[in-house]
């Protein structure tokens, strides 16, 4: 029987985990498969054990905004466990994975019964309306040239043997993050091409490096300066 030791979100809780494991489902998952849709009606909880996903938002002209990407380790679908209303967001798979499906009813008894529990669900929807709101006011204020470094920021992390400089791995197609901050693929392009003959992006196998993060940083800085 699979165990719920295995989901990294329900390590060193403080509650027996036992009697929740039967009513939950694993199964595995195949690139490009539709995890939850939108619309669903399902009130499920999703757990990630392995495998990478996206979740996007689809306008009713069709267009497509991606909100960001989980990895082993994260979750989604709390929402719907929460107030039942239908799924507002696409989620399918970038990756094969596997995941551990949760009954609404399973994981509320869960965050009702555990103080860790419930605080690590408080902070998390926390952390996702801080980062909603940050991202609300960058498409409001910014124009996509900032949006665009913004967003590069805030994907990336530290370089290994690299002080100062940072990384996005793997390397985000130009329609993807187009798709994020809510522009055309060709205007990404544009700004690449204009980041790499300042010589503060460079392409390499497997990453795009942030040559002079700070320098993106401050540029963002000042254009939230100029706005106010």
């Amino acid at each position: 029987m699979a165990s719920l030791a295995r989901v990294a979100f329900f390590r060193d809780i403080d509650i027996d985990l036992g009697p929740f494991e039967t009513r939950c489902n694993w199964r595995r998952f195949d690139e490009d498969e539709v995890l939850v849709d939108f619309e669903d009606a399902s009130t499920d909880v999703y757990f990630l054990v392995a495998g990478d996903v996206r979740i996007l938002v689809r306008t009713q002209s069709g267009k497509e905004v991606i909100l960001g990407e989980m990895r082993g380790g994260q979750y989604f679908g709390e929402l719907a466990a929460i107030d039942g209303v239908k799924r507002s967001a696409n989620v399918t798979a970038l990756t094969r994975g596997e995941v551990c499906i949760m009954p609404a009813a399973v994981f509320r008894e869960i965050v009702f019964a555990s103080k860790v529990v419930c605080d690590k669900v408080l902070r998390l929807l926390a952390g996702r309306v801080r980062e909603l709101n940050a991202r609300l006011m960058e498409h409001s204020v910014l124009d996509l040239r900032h949006r665009l470094y913004s967003e590069l920021l805030r994907l990336s992390q530290p370089r290994a043997g690299h002080p100062g400089e940072r990384v996005v791995t793997p390397p985000p197609y130009h329609h993807v993050l187009a798709a994020r901050i809510g522009c055309r693929r060709e205007q990404v392009t544009r700004e690449f091409t204009a980041l790499s003959s300042e010589d503060l992006v460079e392409r390499t196998r497997g990453a795009l490096v942030l040559k002079k993060p700070e320098v993106l940083e401050a540029r963002v800085a000042e254009a939230l300066r100029e706005d106010l």
